[in-house]
């Protein structure tokens, strides 16, 4: 489950929200935000609720600029991953921005690497794939990192909104996505290349949009270890117990 889903819920009281969520069978977390709370405090919540944290989310600033606190924290928590889920930018997104992401993606997916054991995952929000040469921006940001230092993580609802297809993509580089966010379009939504929609526009999974037995198949095969659900809407208290119940559904 991604915190930001509970992001309300989390910043009036963090140990009743995990309640809530160990109660509907949540265990794997990605944390975005410490909510006030020292990392080693939230670990120990989750420690003491049979939960774990395996990906720690922070700005692009923040990884560039504090990447050993960032490293630190993401170790405080318990994670093996940590993860930067958009690049601020004016206008498109261009070559120049993709150049300087892929350069300061592999310098500091090195420093977490080398100092701390994290692996640095890159989160599309779907401004990235922007027409270049043969493919997007994206296919230029995946094939010009450091595999060894740089891994992906895919959001399938930003993804498919663009007009890709989480799928094909998740085939295409089957060694580089490792972390996944399970999302579902409203039906009748329109596709955009903003990275943006409407929050309500978020809906349960297998209620809407997105070929998720595909997409799950796909993921499957390419041997991604972490799937989190993430409901940006209002009502991620309803659909959050409806998307669990489909996903057990799958199995």
């Amino acid at each position: 489950m991604v915190s930001f889903t509970y992001r309300n819920s989390f910043a009036k009281d963090v140990a009743a929200t995990l309640d809530t969520l160990k109660n509907l069978g949540i265990k794997d977390m990605e944390f975005s935000n410490l909510f006030g709370k020292k990392a080693s405090e939230i670990r120990k919540m989750l420690d003491d609720r049979a939960m774990f944290c395996s990906s720690f989310g922070v700005s692009y600033p923040d990884l560039t600029t504090k990447t050993s606190e960032v490293g630190a924290n993401a170790k405080a928590l318990g994670a093996k991953y940590v993860r930067v889920a958009y690049i601020a930018h004016e206008g498109p997104f261009t070559l120049a921005m993709a150049q300087k992401a892929v350069e300061e993606f592999n310098k500091a997916g090195k420093t977490l690497k080398d100092e701390f054991g994290i692996t640095f995952c890159y989160h599309n929000h779907g401004y990235e794939f922007v027409p270049f040469e043969s493919g997007t921006l994206m296919d230029y940001m995946i094939q010009k990192t450091n595999p060894d230092y740089v891994s992906f993580e895919i959001d399938i609802l930003w993804s498919y909104i663009h007009g890709q297809d989480p799928a094909k993509l998740i085939s295409k580089y089957p060694n580089r996505f490792q972390l996944l966010h399970l999302k579902d379009l409203k039906k009748g939504a329109e596709l955009n290349a903003s990275g943006r929609t409407a929050v309500d526009n978020d809906v349960a999974l297998g209620t809407g949009q997105l070929n998720l037995p595909t997409i799950l198949k796909e993921a499957k095969k390419a041997g991604i270890k972490h799937y989190y659900i993430e409901d940006e809407s209002n009502n991620y208290a309803r659909q959050v117990p409806k998307s669990m119940a489909y996903l057990k559904g799958l199995r």
